[in-house]
């Protein structure tokens, strides 16, 4: 029998659903359970694919090519689970599908309404597939109040009716804020969520509350008292100092025990959380530390990269060592000297992006990474900087550009139009939609044995996602490995740049996908495990 969990928000937004809900299926994991996750996103837009960085974070993309939420990203490194594009829907998806269901006549001349259409399309999507799993771990994006969200809620509200009995729990999420002046967590702002919660028909079965010091025993019983739930059924989410410490910090605080025990289920033995105690661990007591640069153009809202940073972490706890990231805004390389901002540093990396804001900056970062042998890691526009910077400053064409920024007469990256996905051709056009049309998806690259990438990845076939409409021009590619800047991956059809590396650097790599978004904690992906390594060895140069 399949169980579902709901996973509602209150109180304010950015109280971390999509990290409880991870660390919970991690929790479920290792007693055992199979779980699946998914993602109600109540926003009008089809995905986020098209959304800036700054307001919606990162866009996380799965291996068949979807556009998700960066909870995804949560639930992939917690649960080390694939996800895909049946794992995350939005409001303008389902209205989109409902549209073009009404044009086509589907409908038989039905008055198309919210109820029950549109919580009808939400309530197939939460229950399609679900067969082979034990747990059904449901986040609603938004919190509760929210206009947008309100299909949504009633959705869940009317699953939790027709689901057999004792198969549905509702997890709210709330802020406990503490008061310094009055000396006390205040439980109001979650008496008036769940007051809000109930007047839309959905009594939550669980309250996890965020705070940043226990919960007293009268505050948990006045919580309990005034939100209807047992008093065992509050548990406190506390501030950790890593986010690899959630798992460890729910499972103290019972909140499996609490979600086993709503659905009648034993307890049984402890669940084995051993790797995540590992993890933790090595990030509290790490040996050693590094500095690297992340040089971009949405630094302000560190959210935009956040598989990247988790990645990097990722690396360090693979040699025992810190990472310490130092932001740097692309821009302000185009004003200075990149010198100050990068010496001492023990690595640079270059992540993907969109537009030209902040190009010349990160072509200067991979020349200052190149002239002063410091490791770089170039990451999709990252890779295509450091090839347009080789080309500029070693292969004799010093208007190399790329289309992506207007008109060049030396396209050294430029528009890709087709490309093979297995055994079928895509096109796309300059002029077409934005949305949906870049080169999405996990693709395979084949590597030259004998590169220092391969050694890297212990092989010489690889498989990972890609987000870009730009491809470096193979046009270039014999006056640019002439100077050392070596074409060491390919598409299989080999028309497609996938990796480069100058030879005789000490690492520096650049790859077209986008590698950050297959790393997890407990397996770390080879690139981020080699460039905190190289940046390792750099240390001890300086």
């Amino acid at each position: 029998m399949t169980r579902y969990v709901f996973i509602t928000g209150g109180v304010v937004s950015s109280l971390g659903k999509g990290l409880a809900s991870a660390a919970l299926a991690a929790v479920l994991q290792a007693r055992g359970y199979r779980v699946r996750m998914r993602k109600l996103d109540p926003y009008l837009n089809v995905d986020p694919g098209t959304m800036s960085p700054t307001q919606h974070g990162e866009v996380f993309v799965t291996d068949d090519g979807a556009e998700t939420d960066l909870d995804l990203g949560h639930y992939e490194r917690f649960t080390g689970v694939p996800a895909s594009r049946a794992d995350n829907i939005t409001t303008g998806r389902i209205y989109q599908d409902i549209i073009a269901k009404e044009r086509r006549g589907d409908y038989l001349g039905a008055t198309i309404q919210v109820i029950p259409h549109v919580t009808n399309a939400i309530k197939d999507f939460v229950l399609d597939g679900n067969d082979t799993f034990d747990f059904v771990l449901v986040e609603i994006g938004g919190t509760v109040g929210d206009i947008e969200g309100l299909p949504f809620f009633e959705a869940i509200r009317q699953l939790g009716q027709e689901l057999p009995r004792g198969t549905c729990c509702y997890v709210h999420l709330t802020l406990l804020p503490y008061i310094p002046s009055a000396g006390e967590l205040k439980t109001k702002p979650t008496q008036h969520s769940v007051k809000e919660l109930r007047s839309i028909g959905i009594q939550p079965d669980i309250l996890l509350c965020r705070c940043d010091r226990s919960i007293p025993v009268e505050e948990r019983r006045k919580l309990a008292l005034f939100c209807n739930v047992r008093e065992t059924a509050v548990i406190e989410a506390l501030d950790v100092a890593s986010i690899y410490e959630v798992p460890l910090s729910y499972r103290k605080a019972g909140l499996d025990r609490e979600v086993l025990g709503h659905f009648g289920l034993e307890h049984g033995e402890e669940p084995d959380l051993g790797r995540w105690t590992t993890i933790s661990d090595r990030v509290r007591n790490p040996e050693g530390e590094v500095s690297i640069a992340i040089v971009g153009k949405y630094t302000g809202l560190k959210d935009a990269y956040k598989s990247l940073t988790e990645a990097l972490i990722h690396g360090g706890i693979s040699h025992r060592v810190k990472v310490n990231l130092e932001w740097i805004e692309a821009e302000v390389f185009e004003r200075e000297d990149p010198a100050p901002f990068l010496e001492g540093l023990n690595g640079i990396l270059v992540p993907g992006g969109f537009g030209q804001r902040g190009a010349e900056g990160k072509i200067r970062a991979a020349r200052y990474a190149r002239e002063k042998r410091i490791p770089y890691l170039g990451i999709c526009f990252g890779m295509q900087m450091a090839v347009i910077e080789a080309a500029r400053s070693l292969a004799g064409v010093p208007d190399a550009n790329s289309t992506e920024f207007g008109e060049t007469s030396e396209p050294v990256v430029g528009l890709l139009t087709e490309w093979l996905r297995g055994n079928e051709l895509e096109r796309r056009a300059a002029v077409g939609d934005l949305g949906g049309t870049m080169r999405l998806g996990a693709y395979d690259a084949q590597l030259d044995p004998d590169s220092k990438i391969a050694q890297i990845y212990g092989s010489d076939r690889i498989s990972e996602r890609h987000r870009h409409r730009y491809e470096v021009n193979m046009a270039y590619r014999e006056r640019l490995e002439a100077t050392g800047l070596r074409f060491s991956g390919l598409s299989p059809d080999g028309l497609l740049p996938e990796t480069v590396e100058h030879v005789g650097h000490p690492w520096f790599i650049g790859v077209q996908f986008h590698p950050e978004l297959k790393s997890r904690p407990f397996e770390p992906h080879p690139l981020f495990k080699g460039f905190v390594g190289a940046a390792i060895e750099q240390s001890r140069l300086v």
